[in-house]
């Protein structure tokens, strides 16, 4: 990591004119209402160097021009006056040209003057066509002349124009520029480019305040952000980038967004790079088939409206606020809750999401997190970030990795997307190590792995692959990525465990499946049996009180030496997931009971599936293959299953029954000896 003012030499050296002070622009920025983009682009006319006198006087040069030029819409008429009354007057606006095909000549639309239909020279259109594209902030000195034969002329005239927003753009100057930096000072530039401090943040911090501007570099990218509040989740798309627009409040139509059939005019989607929602869980569509559109969108940059289909580039970001802790909504729900009801439980919506930036990850925005040094004019930012998008790095994998067996072609499309979006930003120029790309392949992949994690939780076994997974071409050694928050520590612990403590996988009571473990142990006593830990459902004591009725009947038939009059039974259950106690618990505790009162611990790494009646009859079990991607998520080695479900295996993928060892039981007492490896 750079040392600020060496690092800020470096910029002024390599960059002159095209960076600027970040707390200039954060002062005057509070007394004037004006866009980032104009602001930066004054102070990096005036303010480019580090002598603070010359800084003084370019500060005070800015606030003047500000003062006397630009236009406030609502002393457009006061301007007009000024125009007309002194004949010349220099102006600051947003200006917007079409050509008029009836008089063939280019007229300019002004945003906040109110102009309309003020003529422009060809040249102006022939140097800066972007003023056709959107339109672009200029500084322009205006003339009034009112010519009596030519009534229908407008008097207003554009004598000279000089674009503040970035014309053009040099790519080459960033290339060679990019030259003079290391990967870690070219992540501190960008990162201080959209105005924070990048020494205050952790590393893995770093690359997701990085990861943020990637879908301004890349089109169609998919991205999620969830978090708590204030840590500038929105700020990049709404003061960063002029090509980016934040949709607030959630609620917009099909037409807004995609296609205007009355006016046959492109929604939002045609119009930005980068549309960005705040606050998901609002997300409304007016049109019933609106989330059925996006789907359509998000997966293949089209959609169909009318008769014909249309293409766009824009990139779509979700952003929104968790209000439980991460804790309970890994074990409760899922990663995509905040989303509002109709998207929450739709895995087809949140297949097409490239990434799942980790928003808990980032700190809160303090005082400190917002840096003093130099960093590029947002403009010249983003129009580099614009520019990229014409560009392609996703082959940049091929020359040194291979994906794993696990990724299906959504996942591989995600995985390219992030490492080409991360590319475009760090390696502009295009040298780059193996291990660079490794840096970046691994990090993808963990964003990718996390949005299956949850997707796995929501749609069951269709999404089963998760152990993503690279290949080094060379080596052949292939490596797999973990997603933090999913912990490395199993539910189920290696190893035997105590008599009379054993799992069971079954549906809880939200309707999840999930894990539960039952501690029984016997003491010294006159045959009571205590139970602890099973909530207030009727149907979960009822199943405890099956199990404890059938091991008085048929605890002889286990072993001779069990007795039932002189020893208590005190049993507890814990629901290790939080998701509600499951019903599904008779056969668990059965054999609880008699491993507790034989003293003999069951198999290791052993899950009970299966449930009993209290005449002793097998229940088949339901959405068997997802209780299965259960048991080996949990960590079981081994699954006692009951014969009835035997068809039901042929709903298991191969490669999930592979890294079970099934064992099938015909009855109540055949699952105890099985349970206990005593046959």
């Amino acid at each position: 990591m750079m040392d600020g003012p060496i690092l800020d030499a470096k910029l002024n050296q390599h960059f002159a004119g095209r960076v600027v002070r970040k707390d200039l622009t954060n002062m005057i920025k509070q007394g004037a209402n004006v866009p980032t983009y104009v602001l930066e682009y004054l102070l990096g006319m005036y303010c480019a160097t580090d002598d603070d006198e010359a800084i003084h006087e370019g500060v005070e040069r800015v606030k003047k021009i500000l003062a006397d030029n630009f236009v406030r819409p609502d002393e457009a008429e006061k301007v007009k006056s000024h125009i007309k009354e002194l004949g010349q007057y220099t102006v600051i606006d947003k200006l917007t040209v079409k050509l008029n095909e009836k008089r063939d000549l280019y007229e300019a639309e002004f945003s906040n003057l109110g102009l309309k239909g003020v003529a422009v020279h060809s040249d102006y259109v022939k140097r800066f066509d972007k003023l056709l594209a959107g339109g672009i902030w200029v500084i322009l000195k205006m003339e009034y002349f009112y010519d009596e034969e030519n009534r229908h002329n407008n008097p207003f005239r554009i004598e000279s124009l000089k674009p503040i927003q970035m014309p053009n753009m040099d790519l080459n100057e960033i290339m060679e520029g990019r030259k003079n930096f290391t990967k870690d000072e070219w992540m501190d530039v960008l990162i201080r480019s959209t105005g924070l401090e990048p020494t205050q943040f952790e590393p893995e911090a770093k690359w997701h305040i990085l990861l943020r501007l990637v879908p301004l570099v890349e089109n169609n990218y998919n991205l999620c952000e969830l978090g708590p509040r204030g840590t500038g989740k929105s700020h990049v798309y709404k003061e960063i980038s002029p090509n980016s627009i934040l949709v607030s409040g959630g609620q917009t139509t099909v037409a807004n967004l995609f296609y205007n059939m009355a006016s046959r005019s492109i929604g939002l989607v045609g119009l930005w790079d980068c549309v960005a929602f705040d606050e998901v869980a609002g997300i409304k569509f007016k049109d019933k088939d609106g989330i059925q559109i996006m789907k359509d969108y998000m997966a293949s940059g089209s959609f169909a409206r009318g008769k014909e289909e249309k293409n766009a580039n824009a990139s779509m970001v979700f952003v929104g606020n968790i209000n439980e802790s991460l804790d309970f909504l890994l074990k409760t729900s899922h990663l995509f809750a905040p989303f509002p009801e109709e998207m929450a439980n739709d895995s087809a919506f949140f297949d097409r999401m490239h990434y799942y930036l980790p928003g808990w990850e980032i700190p809160k925005m303090r005082p400190e997190l917002i840096t003093n040094n130099y960093g590029f004019i947002v403009d010249y930012l983003a129009e580099y970030l614009r520019e990229m998008r014409k560009h392609n790095f996703a082959d940049v994998i091929d020359l040194h990795f291979k994906l794993g067996n696990n990724l299906n072609q959504r996942d591989v499309i995600a995985v390219r997307k992030t490492v080409s979006g991360l590319m475009k930003l760090l390696y502009p120029h295009g040298e780059f190590t193996r291990d660079d790309v490794a840096e970046i392949l691994q990090y993808a992949l963990i964003g990718r792995r996390r949005v299956k994690e949850q997707l796995k939780k929501i749609g069951g076994m269709e999404f089963y692959d998760v152990h993503f997974s690279y290949i080094d071409r060379e080596s052949l050694q292939e490596e797999f990525v973990s997603v933090p928050e999913q912990g490395g520590g199993k539910l189920i612990p290696e190893g035997l465990g105590k008599p009379g403590h054993v799992y069971v996988v079954g549906k809880g009571d939200s309707g999840m499946i999930g894990v539960f473990k039952l501690e029984n142990q016997a003491v010294s006593g006159t045959g009571k049996f205590e139970r602890t830990g099973l909530g207030s459902r009727k149907e979960v004591k009822e199943a405890i009180d099956t199990a404890y009725r059938y091991f008085t009947a048929n605890c002889k038939s286990v072993s001779a030496g069990i007795s039932t009059k002189t020893k208590d039974y005190l049993m507890h259950a814990s629901d290790l997931q939080g998701i509600g106690m499951s019903s599904e618990l008779a056969l668990a505790e059965f054999i609880g009971l008699c491993s507790s009162a034989l003293e003999r611990p069951v198999q290791e790494s052993l899950v009970i599936l299966g449930n009993i009646t209290v005449s002793g009859t097998i229940e088949k079990i339901s959405d068997f293959a997802h209780v299965l991607q259960v048991c080996v998520d949990a960590g079981a080695k081994r699954v006692l299953i009951p014969a009835v479900s035997v068809a039901d295996l042929q709903t298991v993928p191969p490669e999930l029954l592979i890294k079970v060892q099934p064992i099938f039981y015909s009855d109540p007492i055949d699952a105890v000896f099985k349970a206990l490896g005593a046959v």
